[in-house]
């Protein structure tokens, strides 16, 4: 078991990596952080104090830094959370978003959007009011999918009869939006006033692979809808609708594009990672019946070219 953070000393965080100087500097901050939580928060069920609030006061006086080695970093996290109980609690916490960031967050819009409707006074803001507006999600899946979905701005070319059909007592979790169609590809790639997503939006970032010494590329959601058509209609001249089309590629902005492109035109999506041997490339092809695939002749790692198949 680790120790926990009022353990943890100066030689820790020496033999964690840090210079003895440096180590000296972390561990008073560290100090101030827990004497700070310990002021604010309110203990934790089985323990002397909360170590979110903790991790809390960590992250906010900057203590852990890119700069810091790894088993820095993995020492002050599992001291924080030495006594908690994942299994019964979830995993530890490790980011906290700020009131200002959890309202730019999709769910924190919505939130803002709806909460003070739907919670009444009880609504005060995305952090604060978290567990309620879940709690009210799982009981009126009907009001909260309804407004979700108009969110997501999700273009049914059928939209579904319900949000929720328990009538049949065979699926006890019910069916999910029935009879709905709708082409997720298609939703990607339209523009949204919801989503505050326009044409000119950048939709990819990207940098190519031996290129890290150059700026990163950027595509517009225009652009990506125009090479998406594109790589579609060649698709759709060639293959039926429902044909199986592989890809066994590297995640490049060319593979997404392709795999954009296969659900738009209505095939179906084979992915086979860019590590199988050739052998389990013919097996995964030969299972999906695959009409076609898309491959290259290598990939590119570390300065070096491996042969793909």
């Amino acid at each position: 078991m680790a120790r926990s953070i009022g353990e943890v000393g100066v030689d820790d965080l020496v033999e964690a990596g840090l210079p003895r100087e440096a180590a000296a500097e972390f561990e008073r901050t560290l100090r101030e952080s827990v004497a700070r939580a310990r002021r604010s928060g309110t203990p934790s069920p089985g323990l002397e104090l909360d170590p979110r609030e903790v991790w809390r006061e960590l992250a906010s006086a900057g203590a852990l830094k890119p700069s810091h080695p790894h088993r820095v970093h993995q020492l002050v996290y599992y001291s924080v959370y030495s006594g908690w109980d994942a299994s019964a609690r979830g995993p530890p916490l490790y980011w906290f978003p700020s009131l200002s960031q959890s309202k730019e967050t999709n769910l924190g819009r919505l939130m803002e959007s709806h909460g003070r409707k739907l919670l009444g006074s009880s609504y005060k803001d995305p952090i604060t009011s978290f567990s309620l507006f879940q709690k009210f999600s799982a009981e009126h899946p009907d009001v909260y999918w309804s407004m979700a979905l108009n969110e997501l701005s999700l273009s049914f070319r059928r939209p579904p009869s319900c949000i929720l059909d328990s009538s049949d007592k065979s699926k006890p979790r019910g069916t999910w939006l029935p009879g709905a169609v709708f082409n997720i590809a298609e939703c990607c790639l339209l523009p949204s006033q919801q989503q505050r997503r326009g044409d000119d939006s950048i939709a990819l970032v990207w940098r190519d692979e031996g290129y890290d010494h150059m700026n990163v590329n950027r595509m517009t959601l225009k652009e990506l809808r125009e090479q998406v058509m594109l790589v579609a209609n060649a698709l759709d001249a060639t293959f039926s609708k429902g044909d199986a089309i592989a890809i066994d590629m590297p995640m490049t902005v060319h593979a997404v594009i392709i795999y954009l492109a296969i659900v738009l035109g209505g095939f179906v999506v084979i992915s086979i990672a860019d590590s199988f041997a050739p052998k389990e490339i013919a097996s995964r092809l030969h299972i999906s019946k695959a009409k076609g695939i898309f491959t290259q002749d290598f990939i590119q790692r570390g300065g070096r070219k491996f042969p793909l198949y």
